[in-house]
């Protein structure tokens, strides 16, 4: 029986606390969040902290850290030094550096790192990357996830710009799917954003976007924005093109932008070629909590049967490393070249 400590339960702690709460081969020892938070009756018999230190001394065999970005690297390090595995959300970190030494303490460690990138566990978008790979690149890659978001989602967005940007917090995702499609080495990253509030600090800002070159020849687009005035017009695109035709989301019922399971839905994949159009259904999508628990299934086999997360972790700093940059060239009002992909 794995022994876990959850911490953060915003969201998606909540959801990964869930999962881990109905999962036979897991027991939760303990939940830490700073505030005090409302807890669902499934988990309210749960060992409650205030401090992660005090979510540890409970010997955890795996952290689960769902936390703000910033404390990503040095939680995750501490639980590893603890002798804990550790699942992290994304992002890892919050710079290049601190992913890597989080990825290094791993290694050393010899404990495992799972990083939450919820898409590769959707088979729809399992799907999506294994049709596009087929069609050959070079690729274009058309993406965005835009949230008009307002009251207490409004909220949560304005406490995660007071260290991430909406081009990383989300971004990585996404280029995380474009690296899994093309498989090459990024080269330059360009982008430019807007900060459309004063509700949020001066140095930040809440749209963004950016352009990502890689050296078959492919390129990236990536767009975000949150709050009351960002537009629902568009605000879901996810296309990828090659020499050879195109694969892409079809629309579908979206809802509304602020719709968590609409980010990860699909609905149906459109497959084009010269030769005519396919569609690809995909009924009965997992949800949201469906898509934790899969996470967390696979958090648990990779402890148990020794899985390596070699190429998982190195994908991580990849996907990472290329928004990092694109924040960068965004505050800098230039490009940023990389060199043999990374900073």
């Amino acid at each position: 029986m794995t022994r876990v400590l959850v911490a953060g339960l915003g969201n998606m702690g909540l959801s990964h606390a869930l999962a881990y709460h109905h999962h036979p081969g897991a027991i939760i020892v303990g939940l830490v969040n700073r505030s005090t938070v409302e807890l669902p009756a499934a988990l309210s018999a749960y060992p409650l902290f205030s401090s992660f230190e005090e979510g540890l001394n409970t010997k955890p065999d795996l952290v689960v850290i769902a936390t703000y970005s910033d404390s990503h690297a040095n939680y995750a390090c501490a639980a590893m030094d603890a002798g804990a595995h550790v699942f992290v959300e994304k992002p890892l970190a919050t710079t290049v550096e601190d992913a890597e030494r989080v990825v290094a303490k791993a290694v050393a460690t010899e404990r495992k790192l799972v990083v939450g990138y919820i898409l590769r566990h959707h088979p729809s978008w399992q799907t999506l990357i294994t049709e596009a790979r087929s069609l050959g690149g070079p690729f274009v890659f058309r993406f965005n996830l835009n949230q008009q978001s307002s009251g207490a989602e409004w909220e949560t967005h304005k406490a995660l710009m007071q260290t991430t940007s909406p081009i990383v917090d989300c971004g990585v995702h996404y280029v995380d799917v474009m690296c899994q499609i093309t498989d090459a080495l990024p080269l330059r990253v360009s982008g430019m954003g807007l900060r459309l509030t004063d509700e949020i600090a001066p140095n930040m800002y809440n749209y963004g976007h950016f352009q990502v070159f890689f050296d078959d020849g492919s390129v990236g687009w990536y767009e975000a924005g949150w709050g009351p005035m960002i537009s629902e017009t568009a605000f879901f695109v996810k296309d990828i093109v090659s020499p050879n035709g195109s694969v892409s989301i079809t629309d579908g019922n979206k809802g509304a932008s602020s719709d968590i399971d609409g980010h990860t839905k699909v609905d149906g994949i459109l497959v084009h070629t010269p030769d005519g159009d396919r569609r690809v259904e995909m009924p009965d999508e997992p949800g949201h909590q469906d898509l934790c628990n899969a996470e967390q299934a696979f958090m648990l086999s990779a402890i148990s049967n020794n899985v390596d997360l070699t190429r998982h972790m190195q994908d991580a700093v990849q996907s990472l490393r290329i928004c990092l940059a694109a924040d960068q060239s965004i505050r800098t009002g230039r490009s940023i070249e990389l060199s043999e992909g990374s900073l």
